[in-house]
């Protein structure tokens, strides 16, 4: 079976184990953005894959959600930022540049930008991803939505006088956690072949977050952020998906059903024995 990964340091505590060869890996990874891994995942040229929480959504009736494993955030998560030249109530009007790379981080900016800060800037689709901080500074914009490493990157540089993280500003509006991302499975792959890779990913997931610290090295050594950062980093975010994150995906997944982003539908998850 091929399954889906994400290249971003965040998911260093899912595949260390098996990247180590501590746990059996009974897949092929195939390494891509959160956009890429959703197309891939929808055209049937993956079996399982980590996509964005809206494209869960957007799926629904071709998925099945695997249990207990997430990316999520109670407060902070350090690496979904809108970085701004201005307050961020001055932005109306405004461009704003968007990462091409993450639904879920998109329709998330929409909904505060309408419903919590009460603006309506331009939005502008550009390529963000670590590569391309340089070539997006030089675009004309008053804000950008960065995700992943390159936020981490560029909250570094001090480049912006304002920053609005996505996990804190929702928290703070909410009082709930926030899911950005989700493992699922489609409905017509094979069910013991996903259950195999449920179990080595959770498996995994339990062996990252007992060495943090040695995995903070790691994303240090590879994408050069500062270790304490890494370490910071990677003991904020959360990677189950309990009734809780459950309570603030279906709440985030509702809001955008009301304004007709999303079908209004139920979550459905892979059955485990």
């Amino acid at each position: 079976m091929r399954v889906g990964r994400i290249g971003y340091i965040n998911c260093y505590p899912v595949y260390g184990a098996i990247d180590r060869g501590l746990i059996t890996n009974p897949s092929e990874f195939v390494t891509g953005t959160p956009a890429e891994l959703n197309n891939l995942l929808a055209a049937g040229e993956l079996g399982v894959s980590v996509v964005s929480a809206v494209e869960y959504a957007r799926n629904a009736k071709s998925y099945h959600l695997l249990p207990d494993l997430a990316i999520s955030c109670d407060g902070p998560v350090r690496s979904v930022v809108l970085f701004s030249r201005q307050e961020v109530s001055h932005l109306g009007g405004a461009t704003v540049l968007i990462s091409s790379s993450s639904k879920t981080s998109v329709y998330l900016v929409q909904l505060l930008c309408s419903d919590y800060w009460g603006i309506e800037p331009k939005l502008v689709e550009a390529r963000a991803e670590r590569q391309d901080l340089d070539a997006l500074a030089r675009l004309p914009h008053e804000a950008v939505l960065v995700i992943g490493d390159a936020a981490l990157i560029l909250a570094g540089k001090h480049a912006y006088p304002y920053r609005y993280d996505l996990g804190e500003v929702w928290k703070t509006w909410t009082g709930l956690p926030f899911v950005f991302a989700v493992w699922a499975a489609r409905r017509d792959a094979d069910r013991d072949e996903v259950s195999a890779v449920h179990d080595a990913l959770l498996r995994s997931r339990d062996w990252g977050l007992a060495h943090l610290d040695e995995l903070a090295v790691e994303a240090c050594d590879t994408t050069g952020i500062d270790l304490e950062v890494c370490t910071e980093y990677l003991s904020d975010l959360d990677y189950a998906l309990s009734y809780r994150h459950l309570e603030g995906l279906t709440s985030f997944f509702r809001r955008l059903a009301v304004r007709g982003a999303l079908p209004d539908g139920a979550l459905s998850f892979l059955s485990v024995a």
